[in-house]
């Protein structure tokens, strides 16, 4: 059954293209949903990550190759092969060495690119369409991308791939500007980014036709603004024998690139393995403007905007922006003594990241110990603290502890992320898991309960996270019945 269409691309004011609502959206509603383009696995994730599905595990089997990729199954190994087989022999080329991920991505578009077919013009015409802002780039920032490409180069040399038949204006330096610009972390249900995907920004517009059983598809022209209750077309028209005497059912036409970012979004993407869905969530008006957020909402106006205009090259006008929206909280308490947490923050994750669990433990309390009577736990610096102080007491057993953290964590969570926000649930999931473990069944019921709730809109009922807590919710309730 086809799918009605939600949404339509227009012109936003100040921002440029975007899309929007062509009816009311609820909360929860998927609004959309895809596979990448391309994909990779994040580099700190590649020994625990399938190089297929992206489900993490401790024992998964190793490309015989290359040594680098990982699958969970014989069957992820073989679906992952078409992608895998030519950067095979450029990661056991380079090997101790990994590039890094947009390196690795970009490796992965260019062999697209260069074996296309006749059929897949369409598909490949969405790469075109992504924006790469090179003109608006820094002279420090083009210098980066300079040393990338050149690593690039390095990366494909044992496939000897011939860069000049690129299709025109898709060169190693424009590929890589536009993966920076336009692609997406991928990220699981608890929220770790496990890799990083291009996703169409143009995908095939499918019409159903009524008299008959099947979908045809129909290739998107240059310029189309909007595909609603009749098919626009602009000079390069439209393959009109496809519709020759037959009733028009539907159509769908969608690009994630062109969602634009607000600090509140109205949209939130999901993934579930490397597939994206966009979710509402909260009521979305008809004719409103879907967004979604680019940037970590837990910085300070002035840091997002900084990051905003580095990365996208826009200055956020947004209301939370504007109007500076809970800045002070996130910055309270004793200026020097939040700079002092701020600076060790870098290091700390250096830590997380290598697992040196008992070294991170040790300096985060003791920065804690220092800190706690003059940095509220609201400063955002003392929450990410907390976090990591957090995840070491998990690893090292000590859940009493952790469980300590988590609590207080808790309060500036629902502060900065409202309802619904998959970090508060996730966060809500990890404290529940802790209570139901030392035998506090009500307050983990409780956590449960709020954290099903989120999660039931921004992740959807169906989703493996979502289960999960549906599950545990069920056993506290057991438990607590048989007391």
């Amino acid at each position: 059954m086809m799918e009605a269409v939600i949404m339509e691309r227009f012109i936003s004011e100040g921002k440029g293209n975007g899309l929007r609502a062509l009816r009311e959206i609820k909360p929860g509603e998927v609004i959309y949903s895809c596979k990448p383009f391309a994909f990779c696995v994040a580099r700190d994730f590649l020994k625990t990550a399938c190089q297929s599905c992206l489900k993490r595990g401790e024992s998964l089997s190793r490309c015989s190759q290359c040594k680098t990729a990982r699958y969970c199954s014989v069957q992820c190994q073989k679906q992952a092969w078409p992608d895998h087989k030519r950067e095979c022999k450029c990661l056991k080329h380079l090997q101790p060495r990994i590039p890094t991920d947009s390196v690795r991505l970009v490796a992965r578009i260019i062999f697209k690119l260069l074996s296309q077919s006749e059929s897949d013009q369409e598909e490949l015409y969405s790469i075109a369409e992504h924006q790469s802002h090179l003109a608006d780039m820094s002279e420090e920032k083009k210098e980066g991308l300079k040393h990338l490409c050149t690593t690039l180069q390095v990366y494909l040399a044992e496939e000897n791939c011939d860069l000049s038949r690129l299709p025109s204006g898709l060169d190693p330096v424009s590929l890589l500007a536009r993966v920076t610009c336009n692609c997406f972390s991928i990220s699981d249900g608890e929220l770790q980014d496990v890799g990083v995907g291009l996703y169409p920004r143009n995908m095939f517009s499918t019409i159903m036709l009524q008299d008959r059983a099947e979908c045809v598809s129909l290739s998107p022209g240059r310029g189309w603004l909007c595909l609603t209750a009749q098919i626009l077309h602009t000079s390069t028209g439209i393959n009109r024998k496809l519709l020759e005497n037959k009733s028009y059912a539907g159509v769908t036409m969608h690009g994630m690139s062109l969602l634009n970012h607000d600090c509140q979004p109205n949209c939130i993407m999901m993934f579930e393995g490397k597939r994206l869905t966009l979710r509402a969530v909260r009521v979305i008006r008809s004719a409103e403007e879907l967004t979604i957020s680019y940037t970590d909402i837990l910085a300070p106006s002035k840091d997002r905007r900084s990051q905003l205009q580095e990365q996208y090259h826009f200055r956020c006008e947004c209301k939370r922006c504007s109007t500076e929206d809970k800045d002070c909280e996130m910055l309270s308490g004793e200026k020097s003594a939040w700079t002092s947490i701020k600076d060790s923050i870098h290091h700390l994750e250096q830590l997380q990241s290598e697992q040196h669990w008992d070294e991170l433990l040790k300096e985060s309390q003791a920065l804690l110990h220092r800190h706690s009577d003059v940095v509220p736990d609201r400063n955002i610096y003392m929450l990410r603290l907390l976090d990591l102080a957090m995840d070491a007491c998990i690893s090292l057993d000590d859940y009493e502890t952790a469980l300590e953290y988590g609590n207080r964590a808790l309060g500036p969570y629902k502060l900065y992320f409202s309802d619904p926000h998959p970090s508060r649930a996730v966060e809500l999931l990890r404290v529940g898991k802790l209570q139901h473990f030392l035998g506090r069944l009500e307050e983990a019921r409780g956590s449960f309960t709020q954290a099903y709730s989120i999660m039931s809109v921004t992740h959807g009922a169906a989703h493996a996270l979502t289960n999960q807590v549906q599950r545990r919710l069920s056993e506290c309730q057991a438990e607590l019945n048989t007391l």
